[in-house]
């Protein structure tokens, strides 16, 4: 049995087994109605998507990412949702045409180059009293059968361990920071998850997924 909630997920992100975290970040900043948000490293969409249903058609949603073909499968996701604008461009050299009142990230500075830089950026772009919303893993700290989970492809498996400190040095304030990892036994959301990162199947096994650190910080007014 899954040791995790079978409620319907807020922000429409009911198959993602990090959902929990990230709906606890959005709650707390009490996101709504005509924010102007960056999702940086958007992938797909899916998070670009959520915030763009909450901040609706008076607000906007940059979803950027470094590859073009995720811009391009962003910008098809969201071909509804007219507030939804797809960029292609590294985290590192972040520059929005206007400032925003949230920048979020989730999996992305374990894979670039100099994830200081990246949320240096990130913070840039805040608007005064604009929020950034970090999320990383601690990826050595998951368990499978009771061995550590790996990454090898990523640069900075372990980054979540040292994100309140970059937050903090890039010059926003930290309000709050946790750590929370989903995990479960038999075929199910986690289980799945793992075997389409790892392509193991663990159905047999118990698994706890990475701790995903995250940190809610503000830009000074």
């Amino acid at each position: 049995m899954e040791t995790q909630a079978t409620s319907a997920a807020p922000f429409g992100l009911r198959n993602d087994v990090y959902r929990r975290p990230l709906a606890t970040a959005l709650e707390r900043l009490e996101l709504g109605p005509g924010w102007r948000c960056v999702d940086v490293g958007a992938g797909t969409g899916d998070v670009a998507i959520a915030l763009a249903q909450v901040v609706g058609h008076e607000g906007r949603v940059y979803a950027v990412d470094s590859d073009p073909l995720a811009r391009d499968a962003s910008a098809r996701a969201a071909a509804r949702y007219s507030q939804v604008v797809s960029i292609t461009q590294a985290a590192e050299d972040l520059l929005l045409p206007e400032a925003v009142d949230l920048a979020f990230c989730r999996f992305l500075l374990l894979h670039v180059a100099d994830p200081v830089v990246a949320v240096s950026r990130m913070a840039g772009v805040l608007a005064p009293g604009g929020w950034l919303v970090a999320q990383e893993p601690i990826t050595s700290a998951g368990r499978i059968a009771g061995k550590p989970f790996q990454m090898p492809d990523a640069r900075h498996p372990d980054v979540g361990a040292y994100l309140p400190a970059i937050v903090r040095d890039a010059g926003l304030a930290i309000s709050d920071a946790w750590a929370e990892a989903p995990a479960g036994i038999g075929d199910g959301p986690v289980a799945r998850y793992v075997e389409e990162l790892t392509g193991v199947d663990a159905r047999d096994d118990p698994i706890v997924l990475p701790p995903l650190v995250t940190v809610l910080a503000r830009r000074p007014s």
